[in-house]
């Protein structure tokens, strides 16, 4: 398994199109009920090609990841051959970025010297579907890149 496994509530969302995976394999209803009856591990192996397969459209897919913790922001955009990435922190421990109020703090404070801006670009490994699951992994939420490209438009002006 390349990924990670589809939770529950995913394959439960994805249910149609998990029949349809199981039907371009050539596996009925019929088939899929014996399988999991013999749990000889096939059906193990055909969920975790399913998440794959799903990761690997939703990877291809995501152009923006946002982590937002208590005291730092990491955006990235994701380009053909690189990622670009924006880092905002503050070493103000009573701000939690993770709050209406954080960001409220945050934009009336961005230019004052408790606020750090970083951008830099970053080539992929060889494996450009790998690096953003890894992101992922790491806490980021795939975004539509509002607050990339807000960052962004500042850095570059």
């Amino acid at each position: 398994m390349k990924y990670s496994r589809l939770t529950k509530d995913q394959f439960v969302e994805l249910h149609k199109e998990f029949i349809d995976f199981l039907s371009s394999n050539s596996i009925t209803f019929e088939d899929w009920t014996i399988l999991k009856q013999n749990n000889d591990g096939k059906t193990e192996g055909l969920l975790d090609l399913f998440s794959d397969i799903v990761w690997a459209k939703v990877l291809d897919k995501t152009r923006y990841l946002e982590n937002i913790s208590k005291n730092h922001i990491y955006l990235f955009s994701f380009g053909e051959s690189q990622m670009k990435f924006i880092a905002i922190y503050t070493e103000n421990n009573e701000v939690d970025f993770t709050t209406n109020d954080g960001f409220s703090w945050l934009r009336d404070n961005l230019f004052n010297d408790s606020v750090k801006m970083y951008n830099s670009n970053k080539n992929y490994s060889e494996d450009k579907l790998a690096d953003k699951f890894d992101l992922i992994n790491k806490g980021g939420i795939i975004t539509k890149g509002e607050l990339f490209n807000y960052f962004d438009e500042l850095i570059i002006a």
